[in-house]
């Protein structure tokens, strides 16, 4: 006689567990949640594996709702806040995530990670002088990430001279940071540096060479030079990588009338697949 199947509510809450992340981690994601549901009971530990499957499958609004009651119990816990700090700002929660990433540094003001994701949601809601103050905070040994967005939030205030020092300087320990080459490069077209646009979008250009930023970059020199055939060059690499862009089908077709008319006739689109 076969055994009758074991129901989920007589399982200990251990082995509920341990089922749940054997599941997840065989990528059984809905049957993990099933093992974890428990009508009218509330376990701390059961919720936070909960939230843990829902933030890993993107259905953040649940993971918060999860992390949620695993705050509220372990009212002391930082770990606990930051989990439901994340989901909030993955759900675009702004300003109920910087309040809970704040609470998570009341109980851990050294927490880097929580001071760092303050500063973005504070960015995020258009706080840039808050974020500037909350990036100076961050302690000397975890220095790099802070003056990031410390340049970040230099960059989006107009503060173009300040940033740019930081940036040049976090390039000086390490030449391969793209995302400090692409905003370089973005903050060379707002100050009209041609020079320094088309530098930065060289040196972004060798490290990656399907940048879309620098790419963009190059063809905004090559129009400010004049070099129409550079911007045929540039425009055709970049319509590779983007091909539905009308943006980069407009400045081939502008670049390749001006180099092969002299801008003096209609120009016309000769990339292959051309719209």
């Amino acid at each position: 006689m076969r055994n009758s199947p074991v129901s989920i509510p007589t399982l200990t809450v251990r082995k509920r567990l341990e089922a749940a992340s054997a599941l997840r981690s065989a990528g059984s994601f809905s049957e993990a949640l099933e093992m974890l549901d428990s009508p009218g009971e509330f376990r701390a530990d059961l919720c936070a594996m909960r939230g843990g499957i829902e933030f890993a499958l993107g259905r953040f609004e649940d993971a918060a709702l999860s992390y949620s009651a695993v705050a509220l119990s372990q009212p002391d816990s930082p770990e606990a806040h930051y989990n439901l700090a994340l989901c909030l700002q993955r759900s675009r929660r702004w300003d109920a995530a910087a309040d809970a990433f704040e609470r998570v540094l009341r109980l851990d003001a050294d927490c880097t990670e929580a001071r760092l994701a303050l500063g973005a949601c504070l960015l995020e809601m258009n706080r840039a002088e808050d974020a500037l103050e909350n990036f100076d905070r961050v302690r000397a040994s975890q220095r790099k990430p802070a003056l990031f967005g410390k340049a970040v939030t230099l960059q989006i205030l107009g503060r173009f001279d300040e940033a740019a020092e930081i940036y040049e300087g976090l390039l000086a320990s390490d030449p391969n940071l793209e995302e400090v080459l692409s905003n370089l490069i973005a903050m060379s077209v707002e100050t009209h540096d041609v020079s320094g646009m088309r530098q930065h979008s060289l040196r972004l250009l060798h490290i990656c060479p399907h940048s879309v930023a620098a790419l963009q970059g190059l063809v905004t020199a090559a129009f400010q030079d004049g070099d129409h055939e550079d911007a045929v060059s540039y425009c055709s690499r970049l319509l590779d990588l983007t091909p539905d862009s009308l943006e980069a089908w407009h400045n081939f077709r502008i670049a390749i009338g001006h180099f092969q008319f002299g801008g003096n006739k209609p120009a016309f689109a000769m990339h292959s697949g051309g719209k």
